[in-house]
């Protein structure tokens, strides 16, 4: 696995590099340049990525076993929900799509329905919170619009 974990690396070091650069390329905001602009979060992502993959590269793990099927469905599953999440966003909005997503996967990673349920609000809530009020990036209002 060793070889596997430094072309992976490599390749996720490109992406890296490729989404930061790209970031730099949104249009400067009306108004001049924002210390927060929109490319901001994308630039911070490509950054926790290539070092990530840096690190991936000089330290790769040992060799290890593959995972059994069940935790590929498992993977699959999760894949489906942010597609869902996708998907969703824009017709019900980020705070309901947020709390179905982030509940259902709290779900399937074995905590109790209304566990499950109150994460899911309490971060909705907050994360859209800190986008809208915060940062003043807008989320989708979907359903929540009046």
């Amino acid at each position: 696995m060793r070889i596997n974990d430094r072309v992976f690396g490599m390749l996720m070091l490109i992406l890296a590099v490729a989404y930061g650069w790209e970031a730099t390329q949104f249009p400067m905001p009306f108004g001049g340049h924002e210390s927060v602009g929109p490319e901001t979060f994308p630039i911070m992502l490509s950054i926790i990525l290539g070092i990530s993959s840096i690190y991936m590269m000089v330290r790769p793990d040992p060799d290890e076993k593959w995972a059994p099927a069940a935790m590929l469905v498992e993977l699959a599953i999760v894949v489906l929900a942010m597609l869902a999440f996708a998907w969703a966003i824009e017709p019900i909005g980020f705070m309901p799509a947020a709390a179905l997503v982030v509940s259902f996967l709290c779900w399937r990673m074995g905590a109790s329905v209304s566990k499950s349920v109150m994460t899911g609000v309490i971060s909705s809530v907050a994360i859209f919170f800190l986008f809208n009020h915060v940062l003043e990036l807008a989320l989708p209002l979907g359903l929540l619009e009046f």
